[in-house]
């Protein structure tokens, strides 16, 4: 990635122009493809003519992003609706190919591909990842494809709230045949991953990019990878991700979980039209009703819950404990390897760090021994008292395992960073500094291979819970 990240970025990547609703926007007919591989656009616009970017994202100077490809001016065409399916409420845009493209010479990496109207009035991203063929020896970032998915309103709905803006008319399945509603099209791809990314290329270690649609399709692509990474929010896993993820953490592949809400939902991928493993299945409390419940899959509600009982902490070592908090991160073990020349001392706090979903170490669920806590930050959702904490774990297998605990730790990647990066919520410099030198020296112990069996976790848990 270093030879990559050498080129001349491409500063004016950025939407600077949004036009009116459904002025431009689009999807892929795939979340991923190989280099060399053609990748189908359905694009809808009210303009005559229209242009595609492509922008791979990295550090580039702090530019993050050079453009690799652009195409010729395209006919536009102004495409129906969204469909409002009547059974399981999932909104999608039945909409014809425009256009088909060759991906031959473009680098793996994740990308933006944006949408210019002719006449300059209106823009929006499409994101697509460029996917590795090996993960070998590699520190693999996997794109989480299907949260994204389900936080997407685009055509009025998304597995939490659908048109009348009740739980009650959600989305069962949500689809990739559509666009993303949300941040100029690019999903949750800008605040929970894209600053990782930068960090990590500008680290110049070797990288693989996937998806955690790949993941589960390639039950082999994981092993001898060096590390894994779970950016900031990647909520919605399917048992065979989960799978491969464990098989691989278990022979030694380490892994990063650098968000909060990690591996919560249990999904399903079936097929559209479109192509295979399109939409994502998440009844929820009505996982009775799901037709693939019923023929025996799975059910698609919450790893923890029962039937099918397997909570996420026996793979993370943390467990999901609530949204919503604001609270300040606070460190309890400032002499652990991985806060080295952080100069943060034992309860030092980093405002709003925490937040907005968080998570905690509980032996009362099934949790990898021995986990050291590095951070344990006193917080209070909805009046109930509790903590969200910073933990890494080591494991027989020899992985090391680090998760940050917090929703807002990729975002607080850009506080007071160069290259003009700007992180919400009141996050500061401070913030930004202890984050990006933590992750760094995550990043850069698990490249080297299994960091449990280098430097094992040292139990400290009855320290904070008194088990």
């Amino acid at each position: 990635m270093e030879a990559e990240n050498a080129l001349a970025g491409s500063p004016d990547w950025r939407i600077s122009r949004r036009g009116p609703a459904r002025a431009i926007e689009g999807f892929a007919d795939r979340v991923s493809v190989r280099p060399g591989e053609r990748l189908g656009l359905r694009v809808s616009t009210t303009s005559a003519y229209y242009t595609v970017r492509a922008y791979r994202m990295g550090w580039y100077g702090g530019a993050r992003a050079r453009l690799v490809w652009r195409s010729a001016a395209l006919p536009g065409v102004l495409q129906p609706p969204a469909l409002l399916d009547p059974d399981t409420r999932t909104a999608r845009a039945k909409w014809c190919e425009t256009a088909r493209i060759d991906t031959s010479g473009w680098p793996e990496g994740s990308y933006l591909l944006r949408l210019d109207t002719q006449d300059g009035q209106a823009q929006r991203f499409m994101p697509v990842t460029v996917r590795s063929a090996s993960a070998a020896g590699r520190t693999v970032i996997m794109n989480s494809v299907a949260t994204w998915q389900a936080y997407n309103r685009w055509g009025g709905a998304d597995l939490y709230r659908g048109v009348t803006g009740r739980r009650g008319s959600r989305s069962l399945q949500v689809t990739f045949d559509r666009p993303y509603e949300n941040r100029q099209g690019a999903g949750q791809f800008l605040p929970y991953e894209a600053p990782l990314i930068a960090l990590a290329e500008r680290m110049g270690l070797p990288l693989a990019y996937t998806t955690g649609v790949d993941v589960a399709r390639r039950p082999d692509f994981l092993m001898g990878a060096a590390a894994m990474v779970s950016l900031g929010h990647d909520e919605y896993w399917s048992p065979e991700q989960r799978r491969h993820v464990t098989r691989a953490r278990d022979t030694g592949t380490n892994l990063a979980v650098l968000g909060a809400n990690c591996c919560y939902r249990r999904i399903r991928f079936e097929a559209s039209a479109v192509g295979p493993d399109r939409n994502v299945v998440c009844y929820k409390d009505d996982y009775a009703k799901d037709p693939g419940f019923q023929r025996g899959s799975p059910p698609t509600h919450d790893f923890r819950r029962t039937p099918g009982s397997d909570p996420e902490s026996s793979l993370l070592g943390v467990l999901y404990d609530g949204y919503p908090v604001d609270a300040p991160f606070v460190v309890s073990h400032p002499e652990h390897w991985l806060l080295a020349g952080t100069g943060a001392g034992a309860g030092d706090s980093f405002p709003h760090l925490v937040g907005v979903e968080f998570d905690r170490v509980n032996a009362a669920h099934p949790t990898p021994r021995p986990v050291e806590i590095l951070a344990h930050s006193p917080v209070v959702c909805k009046g109930r008292p509790s903590y969200a904490d910073t933990a890494y774990l080591s494991l027989p297998g020899g992985a090391g395992v680090f998760a940050a605990g917090t929703m807002r730790w990729v975002e607080a990647l850009d506080a007071g960073a160069p290259g003009g990066g700007k992180a919400s919520h009141g996050l500061d410099a401070r913030a930004g500094h202890f984050t990006r030198t933590v992750t760094a020296n995550v990043l850069r112990a698990f490249a080297k291979g299994p960091a449990g069996r280098a430097r094992p976790a040292e139990d400290n848990l009855a320290v904070h819970y008194g088990t």
